[in-house]
């Protein structure tokens, strides 16, 4: 059996806890805890450590998900989370001020990460404000020299995970065989 391991990072509210849960075989396990600070004027709960769920795959492969947390005073947990993992999942709110400086930031926080491995981005609530189409963010991705499937996602939505979570996979290993 092998196991593998994926990260997901993004800003507060861009859904990583949600895509966690949503994927997830089990009940998840998050660190979740009231909101203290300009955290509290977007959502009253905020990950302070990490989360974690886990998918299984046909032949009792197992994916570890571990969520981090958004907040940048919180980002020594990064480090410790993205230890011997196999790829970034980069979750971008649309409804942000700034979704692009968002990108921008977490690509460079985890850049030598993301050297290493590879990253998929989802970009969400694109259907509460269509502050940014998608051109913008290929775009931006194009001035960063960085190479990544990017998709609009809804993180309460299983094949909308599923499908961000075999572009990484895909991305890591062109090889792989589909399977819905």
């Amino acid at each position: 059996m092998n196991d593998y391991k994926i990260i997901f990072a993004g800003p507060v509210g861009s859904g990583k806890t949600t895509a966690i849960d949503t994927l997830s075989d089990e009940a998840p396990v998050c660190t979740n805890q009231s909101a203290s600070d300009m955290t509290r004027m977007r959502k009253s709960k905020t990950t302070v450590a990490m989360d974690y769920g886990t998918m299984v795959l046909d032949g009792a492969e197992k994916i570890h998900l571990y969520g981090t947390p958004g907040q940048e005073r919180f980002d020594f947990m990064w480090e410790v989370l993205t230890r011997n993992g196999l790829g970034l999942i980069l979750l971008l709110d649309n409804t942000r001020k700034d979704p692009l400086n968002d990108m921008t930031f977490f690509l460079n926080a985890f850049k030598n990460y993301i050297a290493d491995t590879a990253v998929a981005i989802g970009i969400t609530q694109t259907d509460i404000v269509p502050l940014l189409r998608m051109d913008h963010y290929h775009r931006k991705l194009r001035e960063l020299g960085i190479k990544s499937a990017i998709f609009e996602v809804d993180a309460r939505d299983f094949n909308d995970m599923s499908h961000l979570v075999q572009a990484l996979l895909f991305t890591i290993d062109p090889g792989l065989e589909y399977s819905a």
